[in-house]
């Protein structure tokens, strides 16, 4: 990355940044911080993945996709470079080359800020290329164990290698084991950290009125930002604690001397919106997506639906990668299922449903059957569900973006 950005004539040093690294909520919370600065008057960009209907999403500028003839340019001219720095043995890898073609558009538009999200661990991770004005580290749980490690703790160690020299960084509440990792890599490079709770005031509450339905609301304060009584813009707890990070990321930029108006954030989190995370697609049958794909983002996923919509019976449309801790996403997903249906994504690394079927029969007498693909699932689904039910699209991002695909038309892009 150093080399082809050298080449490209170091755009990442062109913007001011933000760097969010985490197992799960880092793209929701990376969209929260960007939705805050851009209510606040900034340019943002914001570079997440992965993608669900078009690459184009993982790049935005305040909220908007570059054109497909934007995208085809930066990719071309990343791609020239990339052959003329790199070798061959040492190929420019598919999330490299994405990256550097969003750090150059992000350089060329002249963005305020450009949040960047990391795209696996943290300290060997692309966009690890950055020196950052904050550092953000979400929920940390198992993924990616044969690259990151199979104990938290290693985990850890890779997500905290974001953190720079003297940069204040920001984490949510973790496991015992995590936060001494990360509260040692903190104090190693000199950087104030802080966690929401812990170092400020923050509670949050869930609650139902008329106008907004069941939702969550929660307060932060600190000596120079009062957020009270806040919506949080995402169904679901555990967005209260994302978006407590991102709160707690804002003030800390105020330590670094940029002006952030409380209201205008506030004003700006209000227009969060994020494709793929509980997001109702269709109102009959009623049918919802999420891409949750490991254990903890699927617990999430079941208390959130259980709290925020409801139903009579849930079916479950499901399909994972094999090199998920499928055991643990198959022991939540069935705690709010009332029948699943295994299927399969339009991928390689998709596990078998049969697999799935047999894996999960071991331990839950729950109904379950296997569908060749999602559109057979659907049928499936259609055919069982009643007015007051819900079909749920879980998984893996790319059972979901094939869903989001399905649906398009009836979905607000």
């Amino acid at each position: 990355m150093k080399r082809l950005l050298a080449g490209l004539g170091h755009p990442e040093k062109d913007f001011k940044s933000i760097h969010i690294a985490g197992t799960k909520g880092k793209g929701c919370t990376s969209t929260m911080v960007a939705c805050m600065l851009q209510g606040c008057g900034y340019k943002v960009g914001l570079y997440t993945s992965p993608h669900l209907t078009t690459v184009r999403e993982r790049m935005t500028i305040n909220s908007k996709m570059p054109t497909e003839q934007e995208f085809t340019k930066l990719i071309s001219r990343v791609a020239v470079e990339a052959s003329k720095s790199l070798s061959k043995d040492d190929e420019a890898t598919y999330f490299e080359l994405l990256t550097a073609a969003a750090f150059v558009w992000f350089a060329e538009s002249e963005v305020d800020f450009a949040v960047i999200e990391t795209g696996l661990g943290g300290r060997l991770d692309s966009t690890n290329i950055i020196k950052p004005e904050v550092c953000g580290i979400t929920n940390i749980s198992y993924d990616h164990t044969s690259l990151l490690g199979s104990k938290l703790s290693e985990i850890a160690e890779e997500k905290a290698g974001i953190f720079k020299k003297g940069v204040p960084v920001v984490s949510a509440p973790q496991d015992p084991e995590v936060m001494g990792v990360l509260k040692r890599a903190a104090e190693e490079s000199g950087s104030t950290f802080c966690v929401p709770g812990d170092d400020n005031e923050f509670s949050y509450r869930f609650e139902a009125t008329r106008l907004l339905g069941p939702h969550t609301r929660l307060s932060l304060t600190t000596s120079r930002s009062r957020f009270e009584h806040l919506p949080v813009p995402l169904p679901g707890e555990h967005q209260a604690i994302n978006c407590s990070v991102a709160l707690s990321m804002m003030d800390a930029l105020k330590t670094r001397g940029f002006k952030i108006d409380d209201q205008k954030a506030i004003e700006g989190l209000g227009n969060v919106k994020i494709r793929g995370r509980m997001e109702m697609v269709r109102d009959e049958p009623r049918t919802l997506i999420d891409g949750a794909h490991n254990a903890a983002s699927v617990e999430a996923l079941m208390r959130a639906i259980g709290q925020t919509v409801p139903y009579d019976s849930m079916i479950v449309i499901f399909a994972c990668q094999r090199d998920k801790d499928i055991a643990g996403m198959l022991e939540h997903v069935q705690l709010g299922a009332d029948k699943i249906i295994f299927t399969t994504a339009r991928t390689k690394r998709s596990a078998d449903p049969h697999d799935l079927l047999h894996t999960f029969q071991e331990s839950c007498t729950k109904m379950a059957q296997v569908a060749e693909n999602l559109e057979e699932a659907l049928s499936i689904a259609e055919r069982a569900v009643s007015r007051d039910d819900l079909i749920c699209i879980t998984g893996s991002f790319y059972i979901v973006g094939e869903a989001r695909k399905k649906f398009k038309e009836q979905v607000a892009v």
